[in-house]
């Protein structure tokens, strides 16, 4: 069992999908690893690191030669693995509706591709999860972005000549992202008070010290769609939820935008108008706005200024903390691969729970019904 590690090619992505720790593991479990040059020096991880964890360095086309299992980041070009033999596993995040023609094109090319953030929400895939791993640095991260970007401090500060009043941040969307933008901001001494669409919700944010702003009697709040994500809201929540943000949002120095929802562009949580009553030198950090956006006027990869507010739409934020993040990502597949490893066919071998969650080709066909039905 040959397992080819490669190098992210997709545009500022520094993140890698092993490092020489999974390398370690792996070999222990009996597999041959075999690293591209380079794949993990963005990330702070030198080939030097992987060939002391017992990895061959090789050039894409070497490493990739009788590979039976292929790991990245974000989906390779399929293009760009030459000589993949067919069956040969693609394990990565694979973005199957946002890239649908590649996912077909990695069928024509007799891969089995398996898309991890596809992973079902399931006690035993906890460890596996790499939308939860990667959210939650993506959430830390959001605070600090917007913290470097807010002309201000976040604690209260009393100084001799005089008080500075504590940063009051809103999280929009209580999800892993937002829950650690939560306790992230608590810890740098910030108000913060956080919403969501789904009811369960209010315990996790008060048990983190914030304040939670819900809308109370309409029929929509409970928000639970299956595998723990938000679902649509009836069309009476989403005026009431509007009403009260707008009251809320206007008082706000910096607001944090968590917001998704699988397959479908992300919702429209902030309007035009709500960033127009807000004070000129507030902060917004929309962390949906590679799905289209939560905040009207954000900008995938850039900073504008509306009204006087900042909108910070950094692209890709995970990979903003290279290491740490392809440390968790690199244990999320070595979870994932290690569960399934059968020592007799030396290989792991999917159940069918979890291998039809996340296989999107196989046998030179697209199988997954998600995508059939799409």
């Amino acid at each position: 069992m040959k397992i080819a590690v490669l190098k992210e090619t997709a545009a500022g992505e520094r993140r890698v999908s092993a490092t020489a720790e999974t390398v370690k593991k792996f070999i222990a479990l009996g597999a041959d690893v075999a690293v591209e040059a380079g794949a993990g020096d963005a990330a702070s991880f030198a080939d030097l690191g992987y060939a002391d964890a017992g990895a061959a360095i090789g050039s894409r086309a070497e490493i990739l030669a009788g590979a039976d299992i292929v790991l990245g980041v974000q989906g390779p070009d399929p293009d760009a693995l030459p000589g993949l033999k067919p069956g040969a596993w693609i394990v990565a995040g694979l973005n199957p509706f946002g890239d649908r023609a590649r996912v077909d094109r990695y069928a024509a090319l007799g891969a089995e591709a398996l898309a991890m953030e596809w992973m079902p929400r399931i006690t035993r895939a906890q460890s596996m999860d790499i939308l939860s791993s990667q959210s939650n640095l993506a959430g830390y991260k959001a605070v600090l972005d917007a913290a470097a970007e807010y002309d201000r401090a976040f604690p209260m500060m009393m100084t001799a000549a005089g008080t500075i009043s504590a940063a009051k941040v809103f999280v929009m969307g209580v999800g892993v992202a937002g829950l650690q933008a939560i306790a992230t901001a608590r810890r740098l001494g910030a108000q913060v008070s956080a919403t969501d669409v789904r009811a369960a919700t209010k315990e996790q944010i008060q048990s983190l010290g914030a304040k939670p702003i819900f809308v109370e009697n309409v029929a929509g709040i409970e928000g639970e769609g299956s595998g723990g994500y938000a679902t649509e809201m009836s069309d009476e929540y989403k005026a009431a939820q509007a009403e009260l943000v707008s009251s809320h949002i206007a008082k706000q120095d910096i607001v944090i935008t968590t917001a998704l929802i699988p397959g479908r562009p992300a919702p429209r949580l902030i309007s035009d108008a709500q960033i127009a009553s807000m004070k000129p030198g507030s902060v917004i950090v929309d962390l949906a706005v590679e799905a289209g956006g939560n905040v009207e006027g954000s900008v995938a990869g850039d900073v504008v200024t509306v009204h006087g507010v900042r909108i910070v739409g950094h692209r890709n934020v995970p990979s903003r903390l290279a290491a740490d993040a392809s440390a968790l990502f690199a244990r999320n597949l070595f979870n994932f691969l290690s569960a399934f490893w059968d020592k007799e066919a030396g290989r792991p071998v999917l159940d069918e729970e979890i291998g039809s969650a996340i296989r999107v080709t196989q046998g030179g066909k697209v199988v997954h019904e998600r995508l059939l039905g799409a």
